[in-house]
């Protein structure tokens, strides 16, 4: 008869820790299966001059970031002053990439927080978002120079963030 409850007390124990485990994770360290890998090409529009393309393919040889922004994010508002912030101290190039969001009010956005990016593309149909696996934004990448993707910060950036993650890792791979 103990035996009977001995096993959906294991069972249930086991939930128990699986649980708690994943209580105390980070949602923002989700693991990307791109990071170590080469960072998907893209040609796309610049979001101030239409009829100037840029390709990521242009930045090799330069460690730099992809921050996925829209100008409907309320998240990217929070991290954008900070990123303006951290441009000013011209460590890599800030590539912004506009996800799914139209041109004028990427121009908008840019025009009324201050514009942290040495340039900005738009990504109209979200596909090269979808390239990138993207979960939603804002999402900040690490690229290094043989254009390799060497970090992924999923949701806004913080100070910490910036000052014990991304410095570090921008140090490391400037070397």
């Amino acid at each position: 008869m103990k035996a009977k409850f001995v096993i959906p007390l294991a069972l249930f124990l086991i939930l128990v820790v699986f649980l708690g485990v994943g209580l105390h994770r980070d949602p923002r360290m989700v693991p990307s299966p791109l990071i170590g890998k080469a960072a998907p090409n893209f040609d796309l529009t610049d979001v101030h001059d239409p009829s100037q393309r840029f390709s990521n393919k242009e930045l090799l040889g330069k460690v730099w970031l992809l921050n996925v922004y829209a100008s409907w994010c309320e998240s990217c508002r929070d991290e954008h002053p900070l990123l303006v912030e951290f441009a000013g101290r011209k460590m890599v190039p800030i590539i912004g990439l506009d996800y799914k969001d139209k041109p004028e009010d990427a121009r908008k956005y840019l025009n009324e927080m201050g514009n942290p990016y040495d340039l900005s593309v738009s990504d109209l149909d979200g596909r090269v978002g979808i390239n990138y696996d993207v979960y939603g934004v804002p999402e900040t990448y690490i690229i290094d120079k043989t254009g390799i993707i060497r970090d992924k910060i999923i949701g806004p950036v913080t100070v910490n963030t910036i000052n014990e993650r991304i410095v570090p890792l921008i140090k490391e791979l400037s070397k």
